[in-house]
């Protein structure tokens, strides 16, 4: 070979080597941080021996003041706690009383009926119009003191269910509050500022003994998914829509509007863009409070991680072998020294990501509700029966999975929880 062909061939050489140690993955583990050694140690001494659901009290109060401050910017409004993203009546009076409200909103009839028993002083809002046979199901298993006719929001998203609604009062020989469903953008749904929205109005107005407009609900959800000068774009489009809806109504049924009505909108993602804004007066939110994952955006920045999913180790084995494929076990683990070890989890497949210790990451092969396989470094010191936390990546599916919620302040765990049943 030629010298100068050999001075190429090894230049490139070195290249190629140079890159492949760049391209080589990096050790990502190491020790629980000390925010998770210290659970590890609460659940441990508590002697927990199976997945389970944590809240951080602690976590969960400083979350639940900024949402109180933020609605309490002049004008001031109503905090409206979201039971789905909650799914705990512990839990939503602990929220409720801490943010000072009795305004919840609901999406599942069930649901509904426990905070309308258990909860008899609070004004409720459905989050999403249900049929209406389930709202006859509500009515028929209504106990207590709950009086619906005054405290409860039935959402209607047709001039179809409206109708349904309306035989449904007429056939009980009650009133229903209705609280109309507009589409501010996030098109889902609801009323369009048309002759078809004009028409509801019209029969909220022909028929007050069996029917109460009790205001509007706007959600607009996609302005929290939009970055910068698109999210702004889009959150104005949506209050723009909303005011044309509000003069609408005005215009074409005035006697309607005359008195105070819910001007309910926002969410977890969108509630800190309304301070100071004086056409809603209604803010619902919830996840925010525990933050999933996927309310990780900058309007939440300061916002808490406050649930999480804590499950024990089963196994921990060296290396990591493939069924079929343990040949190329070392050829792996030599590349990669995140396959140095594999545990087995306590259940798994869950909504979630795997947060501590850190390095942790999702074996491929070993996906499984039963016995969840994860592979890490040899830097993590994580024994059988110690805990791997995950982080959900929601709230209202994922805490309803794992039994009563362990309720941690400090280093103590403090209370467990009952979740609601999700049939009555």
């Amino acid at each position: 070979m030629p010298k100068l062909g050999r001075r190429a061939f090894l230049i490139g050489g070195a290249g190629l080597l140079a890159g492949a140690a760049l391209l080589k993955p990096r050790d990502e583990g190491g020790p629980y941080p000390d925010y998770f050694a210290r659970l590890n140690a609460t659940l441990r001494r508590e002697g927990m021996a199976k997945p389970v659901l944590v809240l951080d009290l602690d976590r969960i109060d400083r979350n639940v003041e900024r949402v109180r401050r933020s609605v309490a910017r002049a004008p001031a409004k109503t905090y409206r706690v979201v039971v789905k993203s909650l799914p705990s009546l512990p839990l939503v009076e602990y929220v409720a009383k801490a943010a000072g409200t009795h305004a919840l909103m609901s999406f599942h009839q069930p649901f509904l009926n426990a905070v309308a028993e258990q909860r008899p002083d609070a004004d409720v809002l459905l989050g999403k119009p249900l049929p209406v046979d389930a709202a006859r199901r509500f009515y028929g298993a209504l106990r207590g003191g709950f009086r619906p006719e005054r405290q409860l929001q039935w959402l209607i998203d047709s001039n179809a269910r409206l109708a349904q609604y309306q035989e449904l009062a007429r056939g009980l020989g009650t009133r229903l509050r209705v609280n109309l469903e507009i589409d501010v953008g996030l098109h889902r749904g609801g009323f369009d500022p048309d002759a078809a929205f004009v028409a509801a109005l019209a029969t909220l107005a022909s028929d007050p003994e069996h029917l109460e407009l009790a205001g509007f609900m706007g959600y607009e959800a996609h302005v929290g998914r939009l970055p910068g000068f698109l999210g702004e774009r889009a959150f104005a489009a949506a209050h723009a829509r909303y005011e044309a809806f509000v003069s609408l109504a005005r215009a074409s049924q005035p006697a309607l509007l005359a008195r105070p009505l819910t001007f309910n909108g926002a969410g977890s993602l969108t509630y800190r863009r309304y301070e100071g804004d004086a056409l809603l007066n209604d803010l619902s939110a919830g996840s925010c409070l525990v933050m999933p994952t996927h309310f990780e955006v900058p309007l939440l920045e300061g916002h808490e991680p406050a649930a999480f999913i804590a499950t024990p180790v089963l196994k921990r084995l060296p290396g990591t072998r493939v069924p079929g494929f343990e040949w190329a076990a070392p050829l792996a683990e030599a590349w990669n020294p995140n396959l140095a070890q594999t545990y087995f989890l306590y259940g798994g497949n869950w909504l979630a990501e795997l947060e501590a210790p850190p390095g942790l990451r999702s074996n491929g092969v070993f996906v499984s509700s039963n016995q969840q396989g994860v592979n890490g470094s040899s830097s993590l010191d994580l024994a059988v029966d110690d805990f791997v936390f995950l982080r959900p990546t929601q709230s209202e599916a994922v805490l309803l999975q794992f039994g009563d919620l362990v309720v941690v302040r400090g280093e103590r765990v403090v209370e467990r929880w009952p979740v609601l049943a999700s049939d009555v």
